[in-house]
């Protein structure tokens, strides 16, 4: 059966193939520690599954879900509520907010809803792997924007050819950023908008990891610019905050005009989020913000016993303070591969090469901070050894 020529341009999911490597080693008797994946291995707090269990027994709530692909009402009102909070953002949840299954589809959404087969959305090098994807399947042309660590990892605008930027529709960026952690400051929010009304470019700002940062750190939103919602829609999760990963619930926000055509792209694809989730979710932005703080901790106390044992082999340096990754430069001499090579077959250690984030990521690795506390001990006490 012949495939569609779309899907042959995309390479392999990173994590599915890391998930692949795992496994037959596994089968192959090695008890191998992942540092690879960012999926939070602390449980869901306890109020927020018990509001899931609570609704998901009322029969209204087994149909179609209310508002379908908009999201209902109440949750929008909600993540409107919330941000105003947060971020001292004002959004109208009629028409500024829309319900997503995740942030992941969102990133596929925008590029459905603006992107016209052949236009060329820019996006990072390093860069989450699933901007390319989404990009791919729509038709359009991703364009590599280089960022670096003498930049703070934000891109230099002017170092974008202008042919390419004639023929730019859109643009992923985020930060916190995954895979380097680093954050973006409202001054380079700024220019951002600046560099999109000049160029007539749409601005997808994917912020899943807008709470995790560090002592020091201010959390922002793309939105708390002046004209960002002129130029580009925010897309948010509960995955990180609230430990949600596999309820898929999410949230696009920002310029009136994108979210209606991402709602149409919803109201063919998918019927929404089930009810229960959706009010499950409103119990975690009104009454679980606590979990946030202690999620920082965990992490906060993990980053520091990775940092020292990246110290004691050798590799000092100062990450930036953003997601529960760290970006770790290969000691000298090393390729990613390399290094990635020798934490796997000397400490049964996995961690994502630099180089599945773009080329740009060569020379680095990244480690995920997500695994239990007993277990990160144990990686940390094999890599030790491994470069002893």
């Amino acid at each position: 059966m012949q495939i569609a020529e779309r899907l042959t341009k995309i390479p392999p999911y990173l994590f599915m193939e890391l998930r692949k490597k795992i496994a037959k080693a596994k089968a192959d008797g090695v008890d191998v520690i992942s540092l690879a994946i960012g999926d939070p291995v602390e449980p869901t707090p306890d109020s927020i599954i018990a509001e899931l269990a609570r609704t998901a027994r009322d029969p209204e709530n087994h149909r179609y879900p209310t508002d379908e692909e908009k999201g209902m009402f109440a949750f929008r009102e909600e993540v409107a509520r919330w941000y105003r909070i947060r971020y001292g953002v004002t959004l109208n949840p009629a028409t500024e907010v829309l319900g997503l299954i995740g942030s992941k589809e969102g990133c596929h959404h925008f590029v459905m809803a603006r992107v016209n087969p052949g236009d060329v959305v820019l996006m990072t090098d390093p860069g989450y792997p699933a901007y390319r994807a989404s990009i791919l399947m729509g038709g359009g042309i991703p364009y590599n924007v280089p960022i670096r660590p003498e930049n703070g990892y934000l891109p230099v605008f002017e170092e974008i050819p202008a042919d390419v930027l004639k023929k730019a529709t859109g643009m992923f960026l985020n930060y916190p950023n995954n895979p380097t952690g680093a954050c973006a400051t409202r001054e380079f929010f700024d220019r951002l908008v600046a560099f999109a009304k000049a160029n007539n470019i749409a601005i997808c700002y994917d912020n899943p990891y807008s709470e995790v940062v560090f002592a020091g750190q201010e959390r922002l939103s793309f939105l708390s610019t002046r004209g960002a919602k002129d130029v580009g829609v925010e897309l948010n999760s509960l995955s990180k905050p609230y430990n949600m990963t596999g309820w898929r619930i999410g949230m696009a926000l920002g310029n009136p005009e994108l979210i209606a055509a991402i709602s149409k792209v919803k109201e063919n694809t998918d019927s929404g989020i089930f009810n229960a989730i959706q009010y499950a979710g409103i119990h975690a932005l009104r009454h679980e913000t606590g979990n946030i703080d202690h999620m920082l901790a965990i992490y906060a106390r993990r980053r520091e016993r990775v940092l020292k044992t990246l110290a004691k082999i050798g590799i000092a340096f100062n990450p930036p303070k953003g997601t529960f990754y760290l970006w770790v430069p290969a000691p000298k001499g090393m390729s990613s591969i390399d290094f990635t090579n020798r934490l796997f077959e000397k400490a049964a250690v996995v961690v994502a090469a630099g180089t599945a984030y773009g080329q740009y990521g060569e020379g680095f690795i990244r480690i995920s901070l997500t695994v239990p506390d007993a277990r990160l001990e144990e990686a940390m006490v094999r890599i030790e050894k491994a470069f002893a």
